[in-house]
């Protein structure tokens, strides 16, 4: 059966710290491929400033998948109007992939606030949730809140080493004329000089 890994985010923009969770959840849960599923209005960030446009976060997620051969990206949010739920986007993946078992890609931040997104039993009945740690020494927590929600469904939890940068970081070093390179794939960098973005 095969097994794909469902990684959504604003991706604003995408960074060594989102390649580093897609290459552990692909290692650690034996997945076939990870698809980088960009939001277009995440439910938890309508008002974030300095909103890359989704073209923008499209085109870096992209070329960022380019270093990760397991690695897709799709666009269904950002075809998609209004604010991205997750639910719809498992709903949609349910059906392209009717065999696969879907595994929901989460950072220990929005799984800690997991049962507060829209349907998340529902998100439970259709994928796994898989949750890779993102800060340290938060393990006791996280497996409390699995073994809560391991009523509901599948829960895998991925202890690898942290990796500790933010996309809030990254544009603030832009805007301060700091360096950020070294958060970033090549390209991406590339990308977002040229395309004079978070200056």
């Amino acid at each position: 059966m095969q097994r794909i890994g469902l990684f959504g985010g604003s991706f604003n923009p995408i960074h060594n710290g989102h390649l580093h969770l897609a290459k552990a959840a692909k290692e650690g849960l034996g997945l076939d491929k990870v698809v980088l599923i960009p939001a277009n209005v995440s439910p938890f960030k309508q008002d974030a400033p300095g909103m890359a446009s989704g073209a923008d976060r499209l085109a870096m997620c992209r070329l960022a998948a380019e270093t990760l051969p397991f690695c897709e990206v799709d666009s269904c949010e950002l075809e998609r109007s209004g604010v991205s739920y997750t639910v719809d986007t498992v709903r949609l993946f349910r059906e392209r992939y009717p065999e696969a078992e879907l595994v929901l890609l989460v950072g220990s931040d929005m799984f800690l606030s997991f049962t507060w997104w829209h349907c998340w039993q529902e998100i439970l009945e259709m994928a796994a949730l898989g949750v890779v740690s993102r800060m340290t020494g938060d393990l006791e927590q996280l497996r409390r809140q699995q073994a809560f929600l391991l009523q509901y469904g599948k829960i895998f939890l991925c202890d690898v080493p942290v990796y500790t940068v933010s996309s809030t970081k990254i544009r603030e070093n832009r805007k301060n004329h700091t360096d950020f390179s070294c958060y970033l794939p090549q390209k991406v960098v590339q990308y977002i000089v040229s395309h004079n973005l978070y200056d």
